[in-house]
């Protein structure tokens, strides 16, 4: 049972690079070890942070992003991952101002800390400052009444001499320093050309990645002050109640088989995604397509994720067999959604490399990112959603699809460039848009359907 009172943080910073994750998920795992739930969040559409929070407390890493869902879903998918838990951590996206681009404050990690009226802690990279550390958190505290900043927490700092600058320096801004942070190659996670690199990939030097990084939380930070901090949080605002997955409607016949692709290859996807299928009847069934040689027995629909397909082109495409029962399955007319790493995995090739052939197109990698929300009209009907649905997505890839012929396409995107993208093929719908399916349940539930009655 969770209340709309669950003591909770955000974990904020001026800028990227300043030490969030570190911060976070050392918190995370160095209040896990004292005994206590915690609940991980994070700001955004992130998939990989997320990982190494579920590896630091044992719970799905959640995202909240009131992009994606929109701010009115923030504090019900909050309090649903809060569900059981003594406490709420919610690492901050970019800097704590930052949001989607011209959108105002539009999913920044102060709208996210104002919705959910939670305490912020700012953690300040303090490589190359002393007395100047004061100016800037001075100007983070009060550049918005509304975000409560509540303590910061250095990072960063070369020496005593150092930090006693710091803190000195601080007084004059009354905020505590709730942590000093020394800098150490131990946490340090390796990236690469989308960040970091995910748990998936790298398990074992995750586990000790993560142990660091809670054992230097443990013995830099103040932990009884941040947790007493948490617990001044109060009540939420507005009278929030936890989002649900359903019950949906009773639909007849037996629950339908769907697969879901996991794994190394395929590791980015929302909690609630596997959550809303179930609640919409389907038996969710995940694989992992650099292991297993066939789709699930009885594979009545398949959701392909996000993730570093490019990454392991080889060995993907060495998998025939399984290449081979995703292309039967999709030319039976079963409900295929796929989305970015997925449509890579169904078209004709990658990077030279036979795929699934389901699509006739092919991707290989590029030097351009491609990054950024997108808003998003169906414009076909298909096995997600009917023409006319609207949803908000967000884009992030460094690929090109070269399509070839016999599709439809999935969305009309707006900005920053009015154009189509994606593919609907009979059942199948491919794109390199990332949705969150709580902001439209019937994307779920139509799903489910499809592979009922396919």
């Amino acid at each position: 049972m969770v209340t709309s009172s669950v003591p909770r943080l955000v974990i904020a910073a001026p800028a990227s690079g300043s030490g969030k994750t570190t911060v976070a998920t050392g918190l995370m795992a160095a209040l896990t070890a004292r005994g206590l739930a915690v609940s991980p969040h994070k700001v955004g559409p992130d998939y990989i942070d997320p990982g190494y929070h579920t590896l630091a407390t044992g719970r799905p890493g959640r995202n909240l992003d009131a992009y994606l869902c929109g701010p009115e879903l923030v504090a019900p998918l909050f309090l649903h991952g809060a569900a059981g838990c003594d406490l709420a951590v919610v690492e901050g996206v970019m800097g704590l101002y930052d949001g989607a681009a011209g959108e105002g404050e539009l999913a920044s990690t102060a709208q996210v800390a104002k919705v959910l009226g939670a305490p912020v802690v700012l953690v300040v990279d303090a490589a190359s400052q002393s007395r100047s550390v004061a100016a800037l958190v001075h100007g983070f505290v009060s550049w918005d009444p509304g975000v409560r900043i509540g303590g910061v927490i250095l990072n960063k700092v070369g020496s005593d001499r150092h930090e006693a600058l710091l803190r000195e320096a601080l007084d004059s801004v009354g905020l505590p320093v709730l942590g000093v942070l020394r800098r150490a190659a131990a946490v340090s996670v390796p990236s690469r050309h989308l960040g970091l690199v995910p748990v998936a990939e790298r398990r074992g030097d995750a586990v000790g990645a993560v142990a660091a990084m809670a054992g230097m939380v443990s013995e830099g930070c103040d932990l009884d002050a941040l947790v007493a901090l948490a617990r001044s949080a109060g009540a939420l605002p507005g009278g929030s109640v936890p989002w649900t997955p359903g019950p949906s409607p009773a639909l007849p016949g037996a629950r339908p088989r769907v697969a879901v692709a996991g794994g190394a290859a395929f590791s980015f996807s929302y909690a609630e995604h596997t959550e809303l299928l179930a609640a919409a009847g389907a038996e969710v069934v995940p694989f992992d397509p650099l292991r297993d040689e066939g789709l699930p027995e009885d594979t009545a629909g398949l959701v392909i994720g996000g993730g570093f397909p490019e990454v392991y082109a080889a060995e993907l495409s060495a998998n025939a067999t399984l290449r081979a029962s995703v292309a039967e399955l999709a030319a039976r007319g079963a409900p295929v959604a796929a989305e970015c790493a997925g449509l890579l995995y169904l078209c004709r090739e990658l990077d030279g490399r036979p795929m699934c052939g389901v699509l006739d197109a092919a991707a290989r990698m590029s030097e351009r990112l491609t990054l950024g929300y997108r808003d998003a009209v169906a414009v076909s009907d298909s096995a997600l959603a009917a023409a006319g649905t609207r949803l908000r997505g967000h884009e992030f890839h460094r690929t090109v699809v070269e399509p070839g012929a016999g599709a439809a396409p999935a969305w009309g995107v707006r900005a920053p460039r009015r154009r189509v993208e994606g593919f609907v093929q009979r059942g199948v719908h491919a794109s390199y848009l990332h949705t969150h399916w709580a902001a439209e349940p019937g994307v779920a539930r139509r799903f489910v359907e499809r592979c009922r009655t396919s």
